[in-house]
C-alpha cells in the first residue's frame, strides 16, 4: 500500500515527506510503548502512535520505519518533524484513535505481522 493511500484512508495530514508518498509499505504496527516496538516489531514500515516525543523518531529509525502516523490528533513539535525529515521518515497526523486507524488500514489489506503468524 502506498503512503498516499494511507494518508487518504486515515484522512491524515502530511507534516513532512510529502515527496515520498509513493513509497510502498506492506505492514504496520500500532503502539505507544517504544520498548515494545523495539522488542517485537520486525519488518514493519509504518508506525501508528499517540506518543509525541523525539524517542518515537529515533525508535522508528532504528527499526527502519518509512512513516510515522500520530493518532488522536496529536501534532509533534517542529523539533520532532525536523528529526524525522533528517532521517528520511514521512510524518503524518490524523484525528482517528489508534484502534480505528489500525482497523481501517487492516480492513484495506495492510497487515501487522509482528509475530510472524500472518
Amino acid at each position: 500500500m502506498q503512503l498516499s493511500q494511507i494518508r487518504d484512508i486515515l484522512k491524515a495530514r502530511v507534516l513532512c515527506g510529502e515527496d515520498h508518498l509513493d513509497r510502498e509499505v506492506f505492514s504496520a504496527c500500532g503502539s505507544d510503548f517504544m520498548s515494545d516496538v523495539l522488542a517485537f516489531v520486525k519488518n514493519q514500515a509504518l508506525l501508528l502512535t499517540g506518543l509525541v516525543n523525539p524517542q518515537v523518531v529515533r525508535t522508528a529509525d532504528m527499526v527502519e520505519m518509512k512513516c510515522i502516523v500520530f493518532v488522536r490528533g496529536k501534532v509533534p513539535s517542529q523539533e520532532i518533524v525536523d528529526l524525522a525529515r533528517e532521517r528520511d521518515i514521512v510524518v503524518m497526523t490524523c484525528a482517528k484513535r489508534m484502534y480505528e486507524a489500525c482497523g481501517l488500514l487492516y480492513s484495506k489489506g495492510l497487515r501487522g505481522n509482528c509475530d510472524g503468524d500472518d
